[in-house]
């Protein structure tokens, strides 16, 4: 059975963004998918300081949630991060999140389904949506695309329930297993490094 971690990365647990995973997971498992959700947002997470101290140990040097998340990771099918819009862009608790989950952890992530889900009342989800779905399509992570850009808009939790045309973007299940099995996965290929030491 698949296994996707979803990742909330807003403080409020029931609020507009656990409104959008919720959608999320519902259809997952009339799908038959195993899900988790992660509450981030609630976390007290700080950011990566480029210690190195993971290219050594193959773990951050900070022993929180990341740590703890990342060995879930590693075992999923698929990761959905979500976040509310703040000033434009995602949370950065989120953010903070996402660096050092992604940059700490030296296991293939390639094929790894990704999700990215953003609430707001008003603007900045493009933005948002856009800069996390970045760490995906830098890691080999096929992006579940849907019918429009996966966002919800509302001041509540009961304000996202009533855009429907946005919880609709929640459900844009597709699997990648079977196309695993028939063709297998593409060559991943990391040995050109672009450098201009030359100066042109």
């Amino acid at each position: 059975m698949s296994k996707v971690l979803l990742l909330n990365g807003s403080p409020h647990v029931h609020g507009c963004t656990a409104a959008a995973l919720e959608e999320m997971i519902k259809v997952f498992e009339e799908e038959g998918v195993e899900t988790e959700l992660i509450q981030v947002g609630i976390k007290e997470i700080r950011g990566c300081v480029a210690c190195g101290s993971c290219s050594l140990t193959g773990k951050c040097v900070f022993d929180d949630l990341v740590n703890e998340v990342a060995a879930k990771f590693e075992k999923a099918d698929g990761l959905v991060v979500g976040s509310p819009v703040y000033y434009g862009s995602p949370n950065g608790t989120i953010l903070s999140f996402m660096d050092r989950l992604f940059y700490s952890t030296e296991f293939s992530k390639q094929m790894k389904v990704g999700a990215a889900v953003v609430s707001c009342r008003r603007g900045g989800n493009t933005a948002s949506f856009d800069a996390l779905n970045k760490y995906f399509t830098i890691s080999g992570m096929p992006v579940a695309s849907s019918t429009y850009w996966n966002q919800v808009h509302g001041f509540t939790a009961e304000d996202v329930k009533k855009d429907l045309e946005g919880l609709q973007t929640m459900r844009m299940i597709k699997a990648f297993a079977d196309a695993k099995e028939k063709y297998g996965y593409p060559v991943f290929e990391r040995d050109s490094f672009t450098s201009f030491p030359d100066g042109k």
